[in-house]
């Protein structure tokens, strides 16, 4: 299987872990060489830690998995030989598109320049790029190791074998790979995400409900069912099919609807609000945020490895 390179962030070592998982050859490039050490040291402890409970993906062990990867500090050497390059620079548009018109003058025809990026319109990062047809976004969710969502957004130029191979790709590593027909701003993960968001801040900063109270309607209510179904399914469920919901409660859902207030902006009382309730939570400390994101991963490992199983029952 061909060389795969990355950027060597957290989106980047995970990125690189999951093609690890899946066999690849994996290069991983940045341009500080301790970035590099650094990153391969943090994947080390990760999949000694992932294999010790059980949790690593793919039939390698994690020594294996290892020896597939290795470090590149010449943007050149790194591209040679690669089927698929995933970037993962921060969310920067000046930034990545440097990058890209660097590989568009290294690249051949068949691979394929992938982009992590969670906002950044193709049309925006690949116009006029020579190779625009092998360019497409593949956003994954964070952490993408536990996490296996991908929305794959084509360029309105991207050629079709692109996307597929990506998708094809995706599914090979184990990933769940959605695509999207155009681009659209948000692209559709965070869409959703911020029609939850901006709700849930109108709806603290009414004082209908407390920060921490919200967070568990969702956890405890919405969440439990998104877990396993989508909207569109739990319409279907929660009535005798779609049709019939809609008939049911069509009416309803429209009054609630017109009663949505606008944009929030994200800012003053209602933001020291909420801060105040997540820092009471989870106190703004590298340490205890830390601490609280591995038990997010903890959980989330848990979950997928639940998912699996019901997947496969």
């Amino acid at each position: 299987l061909n060389g795969i390179f990355l950027f060597s962030g957290l989106i980047g070592r995970s990125w690189a872990m999951v093609f690890a998982a899946g066999g690849f050859k994996v290069k991983l490039y940045d341009i500080a060489e301790e970035q590099l050490t650094t990153a391969l040291e943090n994947i080390r402890k990760q999949m000694k830690e992932l294999e010790e409970s059980g949790c690593l993906k793919g039939s390698l062990s994690a020594e294996q998995q290892l020896a597939r990867i290795s470090i590149c500090t010449d943007l050149k050497a790194a591209a040679e030989g690669a089927a698929f390059i995933q970037e993962c620079t921060p969310e920067n548009l000046e930034l990545k598109k440097k990058i890209f018109s660097q590989l568009d003058l290294i690249v051949g025809d068949n691979v394929i320049l992938s982009s992590s990026t969670s906002c950044l319109l193709p049309s925006k990062l690949f116009t006029g790029l020579k190779h625009v047809k092998q360019c497409i976004v593949s956003h994954p969710v964070n952490p993408p190791y536990f996490v296996p969502l991908v929305e794959i957004v084509p360029h309105p130029e991207t050629d079709p074998s692109t996307t597929e191979r990506t998708y094809a790709l995706m599914k090979k590593l184990g990933q769940s790979p959605v695509k999207l027909n155009r681009e659209i701003e948000g692209f559709v993960l965070n869409r959703l995400q911020y029609a939850v968001i901006s709700e849930a801040w109108r709806l603290v900063g009414e004082g209908v409900m407390s920060p921490t109270d919200l967070d568990l309607v969702m956890s405890d209510g919405l969440g439990m069912r998104y877990a396993f179904i989508g909207p569109l399914e739990t319409m279907h469920l929660n009535a005798e099919g779609i049709s019939d919901y809609c008939e049911r409660y069509r009416e309803g859902m429209k009054l609630v609807l017109n009663t949505f207030g606008p944009v929030p902006e994200f800012s003053g009382e209602i933001q020291q609000k909420i801060n105040q309730a997540m820092s009471e939570k989870i106190p703004v400390v590298p340490k205890v945020l830390d601490a609280r994101r591995k038990r997010r991963d903890e959980y989330l490992t848990g979950l997928a490895k639940l998912k699996k199983q019901m997947k496969s029952d």
